[in-house]
């Protein structure tokens, strides 16, 4: 079996907006309220709280007096809150993620539903088929108060829907991301991998050219849109009129949803700049070598902390490496401390210093002249043949149970190459 997730637009109306709304509400109650009583219990004994111990909790809160309202809430959607809370312990004490923290009611809100969502088909009900014409394809049907929302579908959904997240982002739009239960499973990694005719491409990721790839035969060169710098002028003139707002009222509440739908463009153009990047080199290699970029840390240089904030490596990756396991591809994570950039890829000779403003560079051995950038990406597409040779195809994809702290889950990952290695580097 195989999960797939789809995330389609919902145009609730007024009154599903409003029960939606009081759902969030006790949704986002009941995580702070539970990890409140993790966190107490934790001071007091030592221990924490089970997810039974914690459902426990949800009868006798619906009849007191002061907290009656939660009984209008579904009670699956705060039973998922807590299974959420208890996912979100478990990657924390594991070194996944950091420690689960409150919610707030300006953030993105969201609710799930584990089961009993079902795709309804908008003929069946005559106020909903007058919607056709604004491109409502079709509805999702929800348990409880919420009733059936009018939705875009733009993508099949098949198979055994497992649950659906309803959220709503800063700007007031709401969206259903359902995860869907496909039979059969992705196609396995080595028999695609270790095809003799199968394309290696090297990518360093930059600044100044987001993505240089080396394919062995050619070196191209991805231009960094700057998505945040197009939008900057206009992101701070609506800044500025939502600081002049009384604080509590009306138009600060409409000045606040208009930044937030400035940052809402600038995430959808950035987001689908990365798919379609990404997309084009998975449909053009079997196997992509990146490198594992500390991207926490270099944000704490305040002169690059935008730009590396806007560029979106992080993201790439996560794209690269979901599309790659879909098709059953390699992608290789080289460790971040390779000099990529201080060897020389024709000699293996390695300088000892390469500062960020130099751009080419000469080596002092065999007299190669380097693009800087060109010349970090085929060190990195040669260490990555380097490693899977070393690994060998057969588990290499698999991964095993290596996963990165803080990140995602890694395909194939090694130490720096020491110089006694250098004979393991394989010609493209």
């Amino acid at each position: 079996m195989r999960h797939q997730a789809v995330k389609v637009r919902l145009y609730p109306t007024t009154e599903q907006q409003e029960i939606l709304a009081q759902h969030f509400g006790c949704s986002r109650w009941w995580w702070n309220h539970a990890l409140n009583l993790c966190i107490e219990t934790y001071q007091l004994t030592g221990k924490g709280l089970s997810q039974s111990a914690l459902n426990a909790f949800l009868p006798k809160l619906k009849k007191q007096q002061e907290t009656e309202w939660l009984s209008e809430c579904y009670s699956q959607v705060l039973q998922a809150t807590t299974l959420n809370l208890v996912t979100a312990y478990r990657n924390f004490f594991e070194g996944r993620a950091r420690y689960p923290r409150f919610k707030a009611k300006r953030n993105r809100q969201s609710i799930q539903y584990p089961q009993s969502v079902k795709v309804v088909d908008p003929s069946t009900t005559l106020r909903v088929n007058t919607e056709r014409s604004r491109g409502v394809d079709d509805c999702l049907k929800f348990p409880g108060r919420v009733g059936t929302l009018k939705a875009k579908i733009h993508r099949p959904i098949e198979g055994t829907i497992r649950t659906v997240t309803v959220s709503m982002t800063p700007s007031g739009k709401y969206f259903a991301s359902v995860l869907m239960e496909l039979e059969g499973n992705n196609p396995p990694t080595n028999t695609l991998a270790s095809r003799s005719d199968g394309k290696v491409a090297g990518i360093d990721l930059g600044l100044k050219d987001f993505a240089i790839v080396n394919d062995g035969c050619k070196t191209s060169k991805y231009a960094n849109p700057k998505h945040l710098a197009k939008h900057e002028r206009n992101l701070k003139r609506k800044q500025r009129k939502l600081d002049r707002k009384e604080k509590g009222s009306k138009s600060r509440d409409k000045a606040r949803k208009l930044v937030a739908r400035v940052h809402e463009r600038v995430s959808n153009v950035r987001q689908d700049y990365l798919h379609k990047l990404s997309r084009k080199l998975v449909d053009e290699n079997q196997l992509i070598v990146v490198e594992s970029l500390n991207t926490k840390g270099m944000v704490r240089n305040h002169k690059l902390a935008a730009s590396i904030s806007d560029v979106g490596w992080g993201m790439f990756v996560n794209f690269l490496s979901y599309k790659l396991e879909k098709e059953g591809k390699v992608l290789v994570e080289i460790d971040r401390w390779f000099p990529s950039s201080k060897l020389c890829s024709s000699c293996h000779y390695q300088v000892n210093e390469m500062p960020l403003e130099v751009r080419t560079w000469t080596c002092p051995n065999c007299g190669t002249h380097h693009d800087r950038d060109g010349n970090a990406s085929a060190n990195i597409r040669a260490e990555g043949i380097r490693i899977l040779s070393v690994s060998g195809t057969g588990t290499a994809a698999d991964g095993g149970d290596v996963r990165p702290k803080l990140g995602r889950k890694s395909k194939l990952t090694q130490s720096p190459m020491k110089s006694e290695a250098q004979a393991y580097f394989v010609e493209a």
